[in-house]
Parts: C-alpha cells; sequence; structure tokens
C-alpha cells in the first residue's frame, strides 16, 4: 500500500520503502562481516518484524535460518503494557548458535530486554539485537543494541509492519500516525 492511500492519516512519512530496503542492505553487510564463519539463526518477533526480517534476510549473503517468536507487550494500545507474554516461541534449539534478533522498533525496551534474558538462559553462543527503530526518549530499560537502522522521536508511527490495530502493517513507508486516527 503506498503512502497515499492513508495520507490523511499521516502527519509526515519518516522513510520510504527505499531508504528502509538501503538501510536494511547497509545493515546486512554488517551482520555478514561480524558473523562470517558463525553459524547464525535470525529471530524475528513477530508480527510487526515480518518486513524487516523478510527484506534483511534477502540482504544476506550467507546461508540463515530463520525462526520467529511472538511475544506482546502492546495489546490493541498505542503504548507498551510492561508485561511480556510469549504468544508463540522458537521452533528450533538455540544451544551453542549465534543468535540475532530482529525487530520492527524499540520503543520502552522491556519487550526486548525479556525477551535478550529468556533467549540469552539457553545456551546460545551469543545473543544480538538488530532493530530497524529505536526511540531513545521512550527507554525504559535499557537495551544493548548492536544494530540500529534509524533512531526516531517518541512518536506513533505505522507502515512496513508497523500497525495500530492491525492496521497500516502492510504500508510500504514509515510514517507518523495523525492523532486523530488513534485519539
Amino acid at each position: 500500500m503506498d503512502a497515499g492511500a492513508v495520507e490523511g492519516d499521516l502527519v509526515e512519512v519518516l522513510f520510504t520503502e527505499k531508504q528502509i530496503v538501503d538501510r536494511l542492505a547497509e545493515l546486512a553487510a554488517e551482520v555478514d562481516r561480524d558473523y562470517e564463519g558463525k553459524d547464525l539463526v535470525i529471530v524475528g518477533v513477530l508480527r510487526g518484524a515480518v518486513m524487516v526480517m523478510a527484506d534483511l534476510a534477502r540482504a544476506l549473503d550467507r546461508h540463515v535460518e530463520m525462526d520467529w517468536m511472538a511475544v506482546s507487550s502492546y495489546g490493541s494500545g498505542t503504548k507498551s503494557s510492561g508485561v511480556v507474554r510469549i504468544l508463540k516461541d522458537l521452533d528450533s534449539d538455540i544451544s551453542g548458535r549465534h543468535v540475532l534478533i530482529v525487530d520492527e522498533i524499540i520503543d520502552t525496551g522491556l519487550t526486548l530486554s525479556w525477551l535478550t534474558s529468556n533467549l540469552s538462559s539457553r545456551g546460545p553462543a551469543s545473543v544480538e539485537i538488530l532493530t530497524l527503530l529505536r526511540k531513545p526518549e521512550a527507554l525504559q530499560m535499557p537495551v544493548d543494541v548492536k544494530y540500529v537502522g534509524w533512531d526516531i522521536p517518541n512518536e506513533f508511527v505505522v507502515g512496513y509492519g508497523l500497525d495500530y490495530r492491525e492496521r497500516y502493517r502492510n504500508l510500504r513507508d514509515i510514517g507518523t500516525l495523525a492523532p486523530h486516527v488513534y485519539s
């Protein structure tokens, strides 16, 4: 879906599809360098990370195993509740393997902090995080993120996997959602 289809719902487009794909290619080159010769599994955080995970995996110049977890701390609201629930766990054993958690956004940091701790307890060789977006002003819990696409202001954003009540995920760009949509 093009931003023009929801123009009245967006305050502004922050990143175009081309900017996003180009940035993910840059991040993929860093991941390729850092994990050369290592057994890597990338773990996407459902559902928002689907677009990021797919484009990152396609940009990698190596074989990579993909797995998924579904965790929730939002419900249907616009702010994290801080209570994390596992909705879908990994299908594969990560013990002794290098794990790269892939997410579309780090907001409060509570979910990723919890997820990093949870996965680290399973005996992997390493656990790192790649996120397309991070909101430094919203962080409530410090999270060590190895790869960041962009830092953004503490505003509600949608598109490229990011949603509001399951809408806007298929928007090709990322934009700031107008307050009249969620007020």
